[in-house]
């Protein structure tokens, strides 16, 4: 007879823990498991997952979140898309072009129509070649968007390719997610200790048996979630199971934060500006702006970090600069025996594109699809770390692409992306694309095939030729659909309201508290 897993005990809150407590609490409605949630009132929100990808519509409606209430609650704006500056060189990029020398954008959704069944960036390409000059971006809605300022949610069941195509995720307050979804899982019926756990006892299987409070209170559960965060107090100091460190594949190991005060009206996109040790952050939300450097202590000590990032924001500092110590990589096992990992404490990767809530959400999502029962059958463990390796993977290889085709030598950091180790995963992708402009794209990956090439565009490097079948198109015929779809981007856009006005009319942040 199957023996069901009766209770999850969720250590640590924050965005992780309360992430976990929310979706799991919809996930088991009617199993009549009992989730707790010990939340520790000494530790503070890191606060650097802000900003997300498009995964975090997905997380609210699975979790059945009204949507503006939950912007409201979180004084969330729009986010579009990434505009990366001087990462190709050390310039000063301008505001009103998202692909210039400068700067380039990598959009959300999908980017350009296919033709005859090719990929659009391969037709695109034979656009090129026949001397039809347009902008990557130009085939981007997300991109021509956010160039434009504009923003609106996706009317339901649209025939309109244009607004069919773009996606959106979220600038958010962490600290507000956790306080709303704490909130709302109160009322879900889930159960929170006010608590620091002291000690931690296993059974004669290395199965975490049972937790001691420090008031000597003992909590006992079926299955543990670790959202202790760096600390990792379950699934490294107790199950003893080590970090997998990446530093020498991304050498960035601390960042500093600052909010400042928001000035002028929010853009609907994320700014990610190159530095000389490393890059900072711009995330605009409706009541404040949240600033981070992201950098390598072996070329930048924390207090010249901190120095560069005051002196670079606009507006008044609301919060003294905060130093955040990390490292780099994942726990060689996220799921082990009746604890899983989540959060900080299965790994980390530096919030460059925007993955940190990503990967919350996708590892109780694996988690949840090979849900154990009290047997813990080795092998669905064994899978879920199977894929769950591979998210992480991806989007390890995805950041160092931003560094290791950068043509940046100006400072040691810079100089070292120059010869930087590529794990051969990452290798072989870029020959592929160099040779004839393919990337390949395993099914259930999160970063599109459109995603990559519109870093390599941004990075100036393009593929040595085309698929040959496409010189069978007509020349003409293209550069019409072409510029057809380009025409049909800006005249849908320019009906789209303005960023900041569509949020006072339809999800303005009545009051902070």
């Amino acid at each position: 007879m199957q023996k069901k897993l009766k209770s999850i005990c969720i250590v640590g809150g924050g965005t992780a823990g309360w992430m976990a407590a929310t979706l799991l609490s919809s996930a088991l409605r009617g199993s009549n498991a009992k989730i707790t949630v010990i939340e520790s009132p000494d530790i503070e929100t890191i606060g650097v997952g802000e900003s997300t990808v498009p995964s975090i519509m997905d997380f609210i409606q699975a979790c059945q979140i009204d949507l503006k209430e939950f912007i409201q609650a979180t004084s969330a704006t729009f986010k579009l898309g990434i505009r990366f500056d001087d990462w190709l060189a050390k310039e000063t990029a301008t505001k009103d072009d998202l692909s210039n020398n400068k700067s380039y954008f990598h959009p959300f959704g999908r980017i350009g129509k296919n033709f005859n069944g090719f990929d659009f960036y391969q037709t695109w390409l034979k656009s090129l070649a026949d001397g039809h000059e347009t902008r990557w971006v130009d085939h981007s809605p997300s991109a021509i968007m956010a160039e434009q300022e504009r923003f609106m949610l996706r009317p339901q069941q649209t025939q309109d390719w244009v607004l069919s195509s773009y996606a959106h995720a979220l600038h958010l307050d962490s600290i507000l997610v956790a306080r709303y979804l704490r909130n709302l899982c109160s009322k879900r019926g889930v159960t929170r200790i006010e608590a620091t756990v002291k000690n931690v006892t296993l059974d004669k299987k290395s199965f975490i048996e049972s937790l001691e409070l420090e008031n000597g209170t003992p909590v006992s559960s079926d299955f543990f979630i670790d959202c202790t965060g760096f600390k990792a107090l379950l699934i490294e100091k107790s199950l003893k199971i080590e970090q997998e460190d990446w530093s020498h594949y991304l050498p960035c190991n601390r960042a500093v934060t600052v909010q400042t005060e928001q000035l002028g009206s929010p853009v609907p996109y994320t700014v990610a500006t190159a530095l000389d040790a490393g890059w900072s952050w711009k995330i605009p939300l409706q009541h404040r702006t949240g600033n981070g450097y992201v950098y390598s202590s072996q070329h930048c000590s924390d207090e010249e970090a901190i120095k560069t990032l005051v002196n670079s924001v606009s507006g008044k500092l609301l919060n003294e600069p905060r130093i955040i110590p990390f490292a780099t990589g994942k726990r060689k096992k996220i799921w082990h025996n009746n604890c899983l990992a989540l959060g900080l404490s299965g790994g980390f990767l530096e919030p460059l594109e925007s993955t940190a809530i990503h990967l919350v959400y996708k590892t109780l999502f694996h988690f949840i699809k090979n849900f154990p029962d009290m047997d813990f059958d080795p092998h669905t463990e064994q899978a879920f770390n199977d894929k769950i390796n591979v998210d992480y993977e991806e989007i390890r290889d995805f950041i160092i692409l931003h560094y290791s085709t950068s043509n940046r030598s100006d400072t040691q950091f810079w100089r070292w992306c120059q010869t930087m180790p590529v794990p051969e995963s990452l290798s072989e992708k870029i020959r592929l694309f160099r040779e004839r402009g393919e990337i390949d794209n395993s099914s259930g990956q999160f970063f599109s095939s459109d995603s990559w090439y519109s870093i390599l565009e941004g990075m100036k490097i393009r593929p040595r030729k085309y698929h040959p079948l496409i010189d069978g198109f007509d020349r003409q015929d293209l550069a019409k659909k072409m510029d057809g779809n380009v025409t049909d981007i800006k005249t849908t856009v320019l009906k789209i309201p303005n960023h900041h006005d569509y949020i006072r009319a339809h999800c303005q942040v009545n009051k902070m508290s």
